[in-house]
């Protein structure tokens, strides 16, 4: 009888250690929305995936296509999915929050990249400074307007943004930038055109209205992408300068480019904010504090004057 019970009692133990084996092995589902396809959000996916495979998690892609309808219902649908943590790139700080707080009401972990959300909804944030994005950049202009303009002189400019799309974001970065060149310039036009099809047009028509315009900022991939597209379709290279933000291998090559339309991107470090994004994640999700609540990703600048560094940051990115 004896041994009978401690049969019993070894069974009913190795089942619970195979139990607690079970629960502790099982594998984490991390949703990570990005809102637009660029080389930028490609890069983070890229992030994302590496972080989530090393740590033998699942990785669901979506992307919410600039839409808070859909951001919306890819919430839901992963909130009826069940994942264990959420890592998005929020399309507004207000619009946002209803779909994140039900996320969170249901114990899904969300961690914001990029951009974020009102409140404290997200429990772990990765981003760039949008600001020190525009102050990098902008210096460099500074740099080349003293070099350029005419003795007594304010040299023209026009800003590229996308202020309807990301109101806070876009003005971080025009704002930082202007804040360098203030005193050295006139703003002759400021518009939205973040779509590099539709930066081209736009800044095509700014060419045509100001003709004397010196420099174009754009605050993102598209808009410098574009910019440089225009100058190039207007032929006013070497009469209008670019300076950008969103460094991609495209941007990257431009300001290698012996046209010298571009000058300078300040450049994000996207790979980076995905893997460490979906890091924070899993890190909350088993239920442990990151080492960062709040992470900011340091701004690369590629410049002109500085080959070196672009062909560098070309070399990394072809990585990805």
């Amino acid at each position: 009888m004896q041994h009978i019970k401690k049969a019993v009692a070894l069974s009913v133990l190795a089942a619970g250690l195979i139990s607690a084996g079970a629960a502790q092995a099982k594998q984490l589902v991390i949703a990570g929305i990005v809102f637009q396809q660029d080389q930028y959000f490609r890069t983070v996916q890229v992030g994302m995936r590496d972080a989530a495979k090393a740590a033998g998690a699942e990785l669901l892609e979506a992307n919410s296509d600039n839409k808070l309808e859909k951001e919306s219902q890819l919430i839901d649908t992963y909130i009826a999915r069940g994942v264990d943590a959420i890592v998005i790139a929020p399309l507004s700080a207000k619009g946002s929050m209803n779909a994140i707080q039900k996320a969170r009401a249901k114990g899904i972990t969300v961690v914001t990249y990029g951009t974020s959300v009102g409140g404290d909804l997200a429990q772990a944030s990765v981003m760039s400074s949008d600001r020190d994005l525009g102050l990098s950049v902008g210096k460099d202009a500074s740099q080349y307007i003293l070099k350029h303009a005419q003795p007594g002189t304010r040299m023209k400019i026009a800003t590229i943004a996308f202020k309807s799309q990301l109101p806070e974001q876009s003005d971080a970065r025009v704002n930082g930038f202007l804040d360098q060149i203030k005193p050295q310039v006139d703003v002759v036009a400021q518009q939205d055109a973040w779509l590099a099809e539709k930066a081209v047009a736009v800044v095509g028509d700014i060419i045509t209205a100001n003709p004397d315009v010196q420099i174009i900022f754009a605050a993102n991939e598209g808009g410098t992408v574009g910019a440089v597209q225009a100058v190039k379709n207007a032929g006013k290279a070497g009469k209008i300068v670019v300076f950008g933000i969103d460094g991609t291998e495209q941007t990257a090559k431009a300001v290698l480019s012996q046209d010298g339309i571009l000058q300078a991107v300040a450049a994000q470090q996207p790979y980076l904010v995905g893997k460490d994004a979906v890091e924070a994640a899993i890190t909350l999700a088993n239920k442990k504090t990151p080492a960062q609540k709040d992470e900011v990703v340091p701004v690369k600048l590629l410049a002109r004057q500085q080959p070196e560094q672009v062909t560098s940051f070309l070399a990394e990115v072809k990585k990805y």
